[in-house]
């Protein structure tokens, strides 16, 4: 089971964490609970409210699409990285990439659609019950190449990092024969990443000419039934890729993450209409782990192509203008662009969560 919405997920326990980042949260949990024991203890000085409040504030208040916090992250970001870094999108682990060809018309018949959706989120149930920890990650592109005629493309791509697994052919081997029962499957080997060699206002400049805008979708509503490729890609008249990478959680970790939160959910939300739509969020994640689905943490991604910045400025707002009239929500991700591209080629597969804030 898998949505955007936050009331299905709780991003902070459902990234993939590092051995060190492990560590560290331990480590913090441990200091805040005995600072929070002490603190029953013994009254802390008035001024530890006035940083508890300040972090509150910078974590939670948000000019725009994002938070204080995650702006000044991407701003530290894009003065560290003036272009993409090779450990964004080489990191360490066995990856395997399909071209994947449905059926003809799966995409476009609500029962065949819901049916291809049932068996890819079996296989995520699967990949996301192998291990003890989250890590393995599966990528879904959809690229739509418009010339004489409009070409597409769909790329399936799975990561699983290096000591997650003793064995990862084993899983990879499991996941590509449930793969095979979604369509066509051939092995894919995807072209190198383009280097970035310029960047721009809301784009990035291509080696090989293009220029390229990306954002990552925030929200898509409920009704449109998991058909973002019909919505955003078919029948356009610009070149668009789509990419959606799942991160399935082990079933220990999704209980965890779902029980967690509803009971932030009931402590910290005063708003009576959105602790009743949390209710219903976590019922119906409820229901989902009682008959073994796991929770999936989702990042989506639109990338608008074009031979000129004019041209990419225009598909963007083409682009929004869609997105609008399916009130899908996008973030065209201000200072990120020299590296978000790669989100929707095959290379996002190996992507530590957190590259693209």
């Amino acid at each position: 089971m898998y949505s955007l919405t936050p009331g299905y997920r709780v991003p902070a326990v459902q990234r993939g964490l590092s051995s060190a980042e492990t560590m560290l949260t331990k480590v913090n949990a441990g200091v805040g609970g005995t600072i929070l024991l002490s603190a029953m203890i013994t009254p802390p000085p008035a001024w530890t409210f006035g940083a508890v409040g300040a972090t509150a504030a910078m974590l939670n208040v948000a000019p725009g699409p994002r938070s204080i916090a995650r702006w000044a992250a991407v701003g530290y970001r894009r003065l560290r990285e003036k272009t993409v870094p090779e450990a964004v999108s080489a990191h360490p682990g066995a990856t395997r990439t399909w071209a994947l060809y449905p059926e003809h018309g799966t995409m476009q018949d609500p029962l065949r659609r819901a049916a291809f959706h049932d068996a890819f989120s079996r296989a995520l149930a699967f990949a996301g019950g192998q291990a003890r920890t989250a890590g393995i990650q599966l990528h879904v592109t959809h690229r739509a190449t418009v010339g004489e005629c409009t070409d597409h493309t769909q790329t399936l791509s799975v990561h699983v990092p290096k000591g997650l697994i003793g064995q990862p052919v084993r899983v990879l081997d499991t996941l590509e024969g449930e793969f095979a029962a979604l369509g066509a499957l051939t092995p894919y080997t995807p072209d190198p990443v383009p280097v970035v060699t310029d960047r721009g206002p809301g784009w990035a400049a291509l080696d090989d000419g293009r220029y390229a805008s990306t954002a990552r979708i925030t929200a898509w509503p409920q009704e449109s039934d998991g058909d973002l490729m019909a919505r955003l890609l078919l029948g356009q008249d610009a070149d668009r890729s789509l990419a959606v990478l799942y991160r399935p959680l082990p079933v220990g970790q999704s209980r965890r993450s779902a029980k967690w939160q509803r009971a932030a959910a009931e402590a910290f939300t005063t708003d009576k209409v959105k602790q009743d739509a949390h209710e219903i969020a976590s019922t119906t994640a409820h229901g989902a782990l009682v008959q073994g689905a796991t929770l999936v943490d989702i990042d989506a991604y639109l990338t608008v192509w074009g031979d000129s910045p004019e041209t990419v400025t225009d598909a963007r707002w083409q682009a929004s203008l869609t997105a609008d009239r399916h009130r899908i929500g996008l973030d065209w991700l201000p200072g990120q662009q020299h590296r978000a591209h790669v989100m929707t080629t095959p290379h996002g597969a190996s992507t530590r969560k957190g590259a693209i804030l």
